[in-house]
């Protein structure tokens, strides 16, 4: 068994990375009570400027990105066959994920990291730029991405 020496976790890397994970451990999501506190933390990480978040926040960050999108594509995925109109957020995601890219991707996608979580929980909206943007990028039409949820 090898035994790391605390003093080798010392530093930018293991300070704020070990700091993070004491506050919130870095493990599988199992409840929307869990998602709501990994959520917490997302936001606070994705209010630091990109160029300013060292590299254990940066590492758990991304840590932290794939368990909330683990646990979201098991337990809120959005079934684009079924009779419900997906909105334009919900088709996001999916080629999010048919493209194996996380929020923070979406947030570099547009040019701003910030803004991929922000959009995803809706606590912001695609602007027409952005719109355009990832229409371009993912090769769709705007029109699947400025969908509303259909009203019944």
């Amino acid at each position: 068994m090898v035994v790391r020496s605390r003093s080798r976790l010392r530093g930018p890397l293991g300070d704020d990375y070990l700091r993070l994970v004491r506050a919130h451990p870095l493990k599988a999501i199992r409840s929307d009570t869990e998602l709501r506190a990994a959520h917490g933390v997302l936001d606070t990480l994705a209010a630091i400027d990109e160029e300013r978040l060292t590299s254990g926040q940066a590492d758990y960050l991304l840590a932290l990105t794939d368990l909330v999108w683990a646990y979201e594509q098991q337990h809120h995925a959005v079934d684009l066959a079924t009779g419900d109109r997906a909105d334009g957020i919900d088709v996001l995601r999916v080629l999010l994920d048919e493209n194996n890219l996380n929020a923070s991707d979406l947030g570099r996608l547009l040019g701003k990291r910030q803004l991929g979580s922000a959009i995803l929980r809706g606590k912001r909206q695609l602007s027409k730029a952005h719109v355009v943007r990832l229409a371009d990028y993912f090769g769709v039409s705007t029109d699947i991405l400025l969908r509303t949820k259909s009203r019944r």
